[in-house]
């Protein structure tokens, strides 16, 4: 029960944090007694304290739980997590990071059987984002979204086009400018296991950057910064003499979060920030991102293929397929009211975490695979797959049009 609520839900009204399962699972080498579940669970009682045996369930299931006849009949119900989401407010003023017509190539060389060429892994992407506000860059995998991301950082070169960053060309800037720049712009990485030093204590990690710009300076100094990053995501001061192998997936994700905001940022990069994750620690740290954009006013670009998590955290979303952005526009009207085929075959596809909602729909799933991007298809990029696809699409580009106020589509059939 508590791993399905702790799941973002496209069928869930928004509003309010993620319920969330509290503390960690139990050291299997001193298991409690009783049962296992009992000192994370909201409802325990004295008789779980024994160890329960398999229930049959009136589903045709088995329970390991005393009070499943309660949680069945619906007079148990997992408490809501307190507090709200983000507010959606306007943006106004002026573009914390600006995206013009951005375009990557890259050239693979042949192999035996291939002869090589040119993949257009993004093609004339342009969006702006505003401070305090999350962006959510969606799309199956290998559409370009993590190539996006690692452009907008630098750690990769545009064939094309223009980004900007709180005014400064990012493409005309010096390298002592783009080290004062990277302060304001920082990353959290997918993987919360391969991106830090496992030769490093956590104190280290979070450390290093403070050391490096001088934002604080001697051991005494750097510690007390160390400390005060752990406590605002949610770790003890104890934790910076561990290393990473020391820690759990969550608590490495808290350590890539801090390391993040050592440096006092106003932007950050989420690439996939909580897929690696247990749902269970997913929610934890969702809800630890939107706390800390409320502290710190820090705008996101959160990249992700899971839709319900885009929709909960984001307050725009871009769709990207195949290198180009399909569809733009606010959350709600994008989720209520998508315009794009591909938006509405994703929406479509997406699963609902609940077994007894699931069985009962028939999602229409998206035909056929990616195209090569050695040899992508003439005109709109999602022809192939497309279930409205006629010999135009076959022939003309779309542009990205505003087909309503504030919503982009690029497709000559909206």
């Amino acid at each position: 029960m508590g791993l399905l609520r702790s799941v973002p839900r496209l069928d869930r009204p928004r509003g309010s944090k993620l319920e969330t399962i509290e503390g960690l699972p139990p050291n299997m080498a001193s298991v409690p007694p009783g049962c296992r579940f009992a000192p994370r669970c909201p409802y325990k009682i004295p008789i779980c304290e024994q160890e329960p045996p398999l229930y049959p369930t009136d589903t045709g299931g088995l329970s390991r739980c005393h009070r499943h006849q309660e949680i069945a009949a619906g007079k148990i119900v997992w408490a809501a997590a307190s507090g709200t989401t983000q507010d959606d407010t306007t943006h106004g003023g002026e573009p914390l990071l600006s995206v013009r017509d951005l375009s990557k190539e890259f050239t693979v060389s042949g192999g035996l059987r291939d002869k090589g060429g040119t993949v257009r892994a993004v093609q004339d992407v342009s969006f702006d984002i505003y401070p305090g506000e999350t962006v959510g860059l969606v799309g199956e995998s290998g559409c370009g979204k993590t190539t996006v991301g690692r452009l907008v950082l630098k750690l990769e070169s545009p064939t094309a086009g223009l980004i900007k960053f709180a005014g400064a060309d990012l493409s005309k800037a010096s390298q002592a400018e783009l080290k004062a720049l990277r302060r304001k712009i920082q990353v959290i990485f997918q993987d919360p296991y391969s991106s830090l030093n496992p030769r490093m204590t956590v104190g280290q990690i979070i450390g290093e950057p403070l050391h490096v710009y001088g934002l604080a300076k001697g051991k005494a100094a750097i510690g007390s910064r160390v400390t005060e990053l752990l406590e605002n995501v949610g770790l003890r001061p104890e934790m910076a003499e561990r290393y990473p192998h020391q820690l759990s997936g969550g608590q490495r994700q808290r350590v890539g979060i801090a390391r993040a905001l050592a440096m006092e940022p106003s932007f950050i990069v989420c690439d996939e920030a909580v897929s690696a994750l247990d749902v269970s620690i997913q929610g934890q740290i969702i809800n630890l991102l939107e706390e800390l954009q409320r502290k710190y006013g820090l705008a996101y670009l959160f990249i992700a293929h899971d839709l319900a998590v885009v929709r909960h955290i984001s307050m725009r979303v871009l769709v990207m397929y195949f290198g180009r952005i399909m569809e733009v526009a606010d959350r709600d009207v994008l989720y209520r009211d998508p315009l794009h085929p591909y938006t509405k075959l994703l929406l479509d596809a997406a699963p609902v975490p609940d077994p007894t909602v699931e069985k009962e729909r028939e999602p229409r799933l998206i035909k056929g695979e990616l195209p090569s991007h050695l040899a992508p298809p003439p005109g709109c990029v999602f022809n192939t797959r497309c279930p409205l696809a006629s010999e135009e699409c076959r022939q003309v580009v779309p542009p990205l049009e505003e087909k309503k106020p504030g919503h982009f589509a690029a497709c000559i059939k909206v």
